[in-house]
């Protein structure tokens, strides 16, 4: 009896000290892992000089967001016309730039500044005015014309005349339509695209703009599409990384990350949905090579 007592008391302890174990096992946490409760890594900056029809179009809104999170470059935007930007680029002001004004963006690269220039998408220019139509080009498909008759007529016209890609665009139909714009019913704004857009319907005028940023205010407005069709309005956009061999304080990884961003298959096909839901149409055609 006492041997079966000794043994039920020895089994009683071992059961005891399971317990126990078990208790005290369950109460221990599993050791935290550094590499989960680390924060992420804050996000870098990239400067981006560009034009103001990339910002009111709505385009930058859509296409940046996703850089972020595949890069996470946050990217700050001057939204500036083309000569604006690309003197900003000259400076050294920023680390990248999107413009569109192939011929200062060919030079920008040219005199050092810039390298890798890359196409990116295109759409092109139209002229609106009001629905009276006072220079009678309504339907027309040769802007040379059109410039001719509204010059004749001196029916109003608003420049942008803040040497943006789209003020550089206009100055050139004049000068090969032969005809130095002058007058009270030339009007300069020195605005952007979207002010310049609104002071030509206050004054019922006519005016150059992006096809995009037209689609993007029209309905604030009751301007409407006068001329569209001729090639001389075609407007390519193109992205530039500033040259770090000119520029050694530049993010050139950052920048050219951006402009392979915007190039590669993610970044083309988002560019030629943006504004089929909303317009039935796209804003920007891709166009990278």
């Amino acid at each position: 009896m006492k041997l079966k007592g000794k043994k039920l008391s020895l089994v009683l302890a071992l059961i005891l000290v399971f317990v126990m174990t078990a208790v005290v096992g369950c109460g221990q946490k599993e050791p935290a892992n550094p590499a989960q409760n680390a924060a992420p890594p804050a996000a870098k900056e990239l400067k981006l000089a560009t034009t103001t029809s990339t910002e009111d179009s709505g385009l930058l809104d859509v296409l940046l967001p996703e850089f972020k999170k595949d890069t996470n470059y946050d990217v700050k935007v001057i939204a500036v016309g083309t000569g604006q930007a690309i003197e900003m680029g000259e400076a050294g002001d920023v680390d990248v730039i999107l413009v569109h004004s192939r011929a200062a963006e060919d030079k920008f690269v040219a005199d050092g500044f810039g390298v890798d220039r890359r196409d990116v998408m295109y759409n092109d220019f139209i002229i609106i005015g009001p629905a009276e139509d006072p220079a009678g080009i309504k339907g027309q498909t040769d802007v040379l014309a059109a410039f001719k008759a509204i010059a004749e007529k001196q029916a109003l016209f608003v420049s942008r005349a803040d040497d943006s890609g789209t003020d550089k665009k206009e100055k050139g139909i004049w000068e090969k339509a032969a005809i130095k714009p002058s007058g009270a019913w030339y009007i300069e704004a020195g605005q952007g695209m979207g002010d310049t857009f609104r002071m030509a319907d206050e004054k019922k005028a006519y005016t150059l703009i992006d096809r995009a940023t037209y689609l993007a205010l029209k309905d604030k407005y009751n301007l409407e599409i006068v001329v569209e069709g001729d090639k001389a309005l075609f407007n390519p956009y193109g992205v530039i990384p500033l040259n770090p061999e000119k520029f050694p304080q530049v993010d050139y990884e950052g920048a050219t990350k951006f402009a392979e961003w915007l190039t590669s298959e993610k970044g083309q096909k988002m560019i030629g949905e943006f504004g089929k839901d909303k317009y039935g149409q796209s804003l920007f055609i891709p166009d990278a090579k």
